[in-house]
C-alpha cells in the first residue's frame, strides 16, 4: 500500500493549521516538521516523523529504528550509500538532484527484496504520480512539502487512484449475425497486454464482452500486443471509475480500462484509435439471469474474445452455446456516466 508523509517545514505559518488538519484528516501516514510540539499534538493515527542525514555507510548500523535516513543523491557514490541505505533501514528518504528518474530506478531495483520502505521527496503532484509508477512498482512513500491543505487532499486521491476489480460473467452465445461494410476501430494502447487481458466492449451500455488483444500468434502477419481490435465505432467501451465512452470518442493520449480473465483491472493510455471500414458481424449473448448482451466486431477470423479461463474465441467460429466472459452494468448512462433513469436499448 502506498503512503505519504507530509513534509511541514517549508510549508508557511499562515498556512500550517489547515496542512496539518488536512494531513490528520486523509490519515496520511506521517508528518515531518522540525517542531517537537507539532509532533506531539498529533493524533495516534499519523505518525511525527524525524530524520537524519545519511553521509557514510557506517552510520547505517547505527540509526534509530524509529528514525528515518535521509540521503541526498547527486552522484554515483551517494546513489551507491541511497542503495545501501534502502536495504539496510526500515525507511530510508531519498532526494534525487537531478530530474531523470533512472536513479530511483536504480535504488528501487537493488532494494526489490528488502524489507525497508523507500520514501522519494517529490516537489509536486505531477512528479509524485510519476515517482509511483516508476517499474511498475514505484516507491514506496512519498515526502511532499505542499504550499496548501488542498494540495494534501489532491495527494490523498492520487495514492487512492486505482481501478477495483471487476465481477465478470459467463454469457452464452446466442447467435451470430453477418452484416456488410461499416466502421470498426482498433484501439492501440501504450502498454503491452497480457494473454488473456483486453477491453469490456457492447453495444447495450448494460453489458459489455471482453474482447481480446493481439497478443496471441496469428496467420500471415505479426502480434500486435498493444492493440484491440475493439468493434463497431458505435460501441461503448467500459474506462475507468465505471465511466464508458464510444469507441468513436477514444483518442490519443486518453485512457481506457484492462480487464483480465479474473476481473482484474488497470488503466491504460491509448496511443491511437484507428478506425477502418470492414465487414462486420454481430455476437448476441445472454447472461445466465437473461440479460442480452450485444457485441458488432469486424467479421473477420483474427478478432478474438475471452471465454472463461482466458479461454480464446475467433469470432467467425463462434457458434450458439459457446461461453464468453463479459460484465454487466446495472446502469443506464448519460453522456458516459451511469444515470438511474428508464432506457431501453434494443
Amino acid at each position: 500500500m502506498k503512503f505519504a508523509w507530509i513534509d511541514l517545514r517549508t510549508v508557511p505559518q499562515d498556512k500550517l493549521e489547515s496542512v496539518v488538519d488536512a494531513a490528520i484528516h486523509t490519515r496520511m501516514r506521517g508528518v515531518l516538521s522540525d517542531d517537537e510540539s507539532v509532533l506531539k499534538a498529533l493524533p495516534p493515527t499519523v505518525t511525527g516523523v524525524t530524520t537524519t542525514p545519511v553521509t557514510d555507510e557506517k552510520q547505517l548500523h547505527g540509526l534509530d529504528a524509529d528514525t528515518a535516513g535521509w540521503v541526498d543523491v547527486h552522484d554515483e557514490p551517494s546513489l551507491r550509500l541511497a542503495c545501501a541505505a534502502a536495504v539496510a533501514l526500515p525507511f530510508t528518504v531519498v532526494r534525487f538532484a537531478d530530474p531523470t528518474k533512472i536513479p530511483l530506478e536504480i535504488v528501487l531495483a537493488a532494494a526489490d527484496r528488502s524489507e525497508g520502505k523507500l520514501i522519494t521527496v517529490c516537489a509536486d503532484l505531477e512528479e509524485a504520480a510519476t515517482v509511483l509508477d516508476v517499474l511498475e512498482r514505484g516507491s514506496d512513500g512519498i515526502l511532499l512539502a505542499p504550499s496548501n491543505a488542498g494540495e494534501v487532499f489532491a495527494l490523498a486521491r492520487l495514492l487512492e487512484a486505482g481501478t477495483a476489480p471487476l465481477n465478470l460473467t459467463t454469457l452464452t452465445v446466442d447467435g451470430i449475425e453477418h452484416h456488410g461494410l461499416g466502421d470498426r476501430v482498433c484501439v492501440d494502447t501504450c502498454s503491452h497486454f497480457a494473454e488473456d487481458e483486453g477491453i469490456l466492449v457492447g453495444s447495450y451500455s448494460t453489458g459489455f464482452i471482453l474482447c481480446c488483444s493481439e497478443t496471441h500468434p496469428l496467420p500471415y502477419m505479426p502480434t500486435r500486443p498493444f492493440r484491440v481490435n475493439a468493434g463497431a465505432l458505435h460501441s461503448y467501451v467500459l474506462g475507468p471509475d465505471n465511466r464508458t465512452n464510444y469507441l468513436s470518442e477514444l483518442r490519443a493520449g486518453g485512457t481506457t480500462l484492462a480487464v483480465d480473465a479474473e476481473g482484474r483491472t488497470r488503466p491504460v493510455m491509448i496511443g491511437r484509435a484507428k478506425l477502418e471500414s470492414r465487414p462486420l458481424l454481430t455476437i448476441t449473448a445472454r447472461s445466465p439471469e437473461g440479460t442480452v448482451v450485444s457485441l458488432t466486431v469486424q467479421d473477420d477470423w483474427h478478432v478474438r474474445v475471452l471465454g472463461p479461463g482466458g479461454a480464446v474465441h475467433n469470432v467467425t467460429e463462434l457458434r450458439p452455446g459457446d461461453e464468453l466472459l463479459g460484465y454487466l452494468a446495472t446502469d443506464q448512462r448519460h453522456v458516459g456516466f451511469p444515470i438511474g433513469e428508464f432506457c431501453r436499448e434494443q
